[in-house]
């Protein structure tokens, strides 16, 4: 049997992560096929650091083709990358396990909502919404529980992307990405789940 994808997109903190663990589907963390910070290609913010909220830091096709393999195959062989460190640390299996449906959760999500459509892999797209200034908070939070970087750099990184966010949030509606709250999209993924399951 093979499965489809459910998109989790949205702005960096609005609680993709916490949502793909609650719902108990196998998850891919498109997070990690961001390209290595010493890549000469990759974006810069104005900070002067790597600009990981720029698609160019991404490798979209990457993230496509291990998502065909883990719906067509039932499991898939994907990258660990480490923010702190600007690089791919490792690997990881993932597997379906049967599960007709997986989760494919991460900033640049919506990029790839309309090639896994093509492919006939797209069971939904959401775009996972909070008011702004709470996803400031819980992204800061983050990022300094998780040392991503010095505190200075992610309070400023912050602000750039709390003046962002509407502009993410429009560009994964563009994509087709549907706007919901984490506890509406936990109900519409059960409710995917539920048609999936007794088809």
């Amino acid at each position: 049997m093979s499965a489809r994808v459910v998109l989790l997109a949205g702005p960096s903190g609005t609680g993709k992560s916490h949502l793909a663990e609650l719902v108990g589907l196998p998850v891919v963390r498109l997070d990690d096929f961001y390209r290595d910070g010493d890549d000469d290609a990759m974006p810069r913010s104005p900070l002067g650091i790597v600009d990981w909220d720029d698609p160019g830091s991404w490798d979209a096709r990457r993230a496509v083709d291990a998502l065909e393999t883990l719906c067509t195959t039932g499991s898939a062989d994907m990258p660990i990358y480490d923010i702190a460190v600007d690089s791919t640390v490792g690997h990881r299996a993932v597997t379906t396990g049967g599960s007709p449906l997986v989760i494919a959760e991460g900033i640049f999500a919506d990029q790839i909502a309309g090639e896994l459509r093509t492919r006939g892999l797209l069971a939904a797209a959401i775009c996972v919404r909070h008011h702004r200034v709470v996803t400031f908070v819980r992204r800061f939070q983050r990022d300094l529980r998780e040392h991503r970087k010095p505190p200075w750099t992610l309070l400023r990184r912050g602000l750039l992307l709390l003046k962002d966010d509407p502009r993410v949030v429009r560009r994964c509606l563009d994509a087709g990405c549907e706007p919901l709250h984490p506890r509406a999209a936990r109900r519409r993924i059960a409710d995917l789940l539920a048609a999936a399951t007794t088809r």
